[in-house]
């Protein structure tokens, strides 16, 4: 009979599914964690930039923030 599948071919499209979709979790899995990795780095890297961009005693400034540990910004310079 033509346009019938045989229970071969069923269970061979039953098992190509299900290792694309154990394939497609792995993946899934891998840019989860790669993701989760990469965004604690670029905190570790934002926070080094920062505390070495802080302005020095008589820089400018907007905010407290923006001076060096232990000064803060009056009348837009750290002091």
């Amino acid at each position: 009979m033509k346009g019938q599948l045989s229970a071969e071919m069923l269970i061979l499209m039953v098992v190509i599914l299900a290792i694309v979709a154990l394939a497609s979790v792995q993946l899934i899995g891998s840019a989860k964690e790669t993701s989760e990795n990469i965004g604690s780095q670029s905190k570790k890297l934002n926070n080094m930039i920062n505390d070495e961009i802080k302005s020095p005693e008589g820089g400018f400034c907007f905010e407290d923030e923006d001076c060096q540990d232990g000064l803060g910004c009056t009348e837009k310079r750290c002091q």
